[in-house]
């Protein structure tokens, strides 16, 4: 007898979840510990079930159908139900565990996120974190992250922020640059120097222009869209770079520059979809982020 609709199968609604959030058949029947044509026949099953194409195959990669990304926002909820109730019936509801993927700037992931990571692994150290590095906004709706570290606030409506605290960032260059080209300090100063860029469409540039900086597209000595990179080769003596002053204040071999120019102000948000809030693992890591990034505890609901 077929299946009803309000019982899923909770092994086929892992497999459609798994390979989701990898985007492979293989590596979703990895983490499933099963052979793939296991996994495949399980993702089969429960489009046959529901009478839907839940995946596009575009060569190697599981690409979600409109269709399955409006089902994957009821099968996390779903999951993460099943997974308290497992664990409860195990008399392990302390024991929080499993994997919770976490998006950051390239400079944040870095330099920043190391010593909040080892906090958090103290406290909960049945997590395991997947941290995805890119300056590019990973797209929480369809699970490229189940946090994001940003500094906009979400304006999706099913998306959640939480505004952590506000950063500063300031020019720096290396100390043997200012060795060789002297210490620039007010904004006038900026036209005689080199600076690293971050682009070459003139954005950057842009920005640093309606910061008061009096520069063009001569004064940059090389570019690199990588914030990481950027950082590098500035450290390098390369010429003139902006950083997140904490990030800055831990490098010995920088110095600030263009002192009297004002630090550039952004928040830092932390941000998940509303239905991973349900999940408790990522509850928890959401919380224990934004304790240890500054803001304060949150309050139960």
């Amino acid at each position: 007898m077929q299946r009803r609709m309000d019982q899923p199968d909770w092994n086929q609604l892992k497999a459609f979840l798994e390979t989701a959030e990898t985007g492979s058949l293989s590596a979703a029947a990895r983490k499933l510990g099963l052979s793939q044509p296991t996994l495949s026949r399980q993702v089969a099953a429960i489009e046959k079930q529901l009478g839907v194409t839940l995946f596009e195959r575009v060569g190697k990669l599981m690409v979600l159908t409109g269709t399955g990304l409006a089902l994957l926002e009821h099968a996390r909820v779903m999951g993460a139900a099943a997974e308290d109730l497992s664990m409860t019936a195990t008399g392990q509801s302390q024991a929080v565990d499993g994997v919770v993927c976490i998006s950051a700037s390239e400079a944040v992931a870095a330099y920043l996120l190391p010593e909040v990571l080892k906090r958090l692994r103290q406290q909960a150290p049945g997590i395991v974190i997947d941290l995805v590095s890119s300056d590019a906004l990973s797209d929480l709706r369809r699970r490229e992250a189940d946090i994001a570290v940003r500094h906009v606030r979400p304006d999706q409506p099913d998306l959640i922020g939480r505004w952590v605290r506000e950063a500063t960032a300031s020019f720096y260059a290396s100390r043997a640059w200012v060795q060789q080209h002297g210490h620039p300090r007010r904004a006038e100063e900026a036209a005689q120097h080199a600076f690293v860029g971050s682009d070459r469409s003139g954005r950057y540039l842009s920005y640093l222009r309606q910061h008061g900086l009096p520069i063009n597209a001569t004064n940059f000595a090389c570019y690199a869209e990588s914030s990481l990179t950027h950082w590098s080769l500035v450290r390098s003596g390369l010429g003139i770079g902006a950083m997140m002053d904490d990030i800055a204040r831990g490098t010995p071999d920088l110095v600030r520059v263009l002192d009297e120019v004002p630090p550039v102000r952004f928040p830092i948000w932390l941000v998940t979809h509303r239905e991973l809030r349900t999940a408790r693992r990522i509850r928890l890591v959401f919380d224990l982020l934004a304790q240890a990034m500054g803001a304060e505890p949150e309050s139960a609901d």
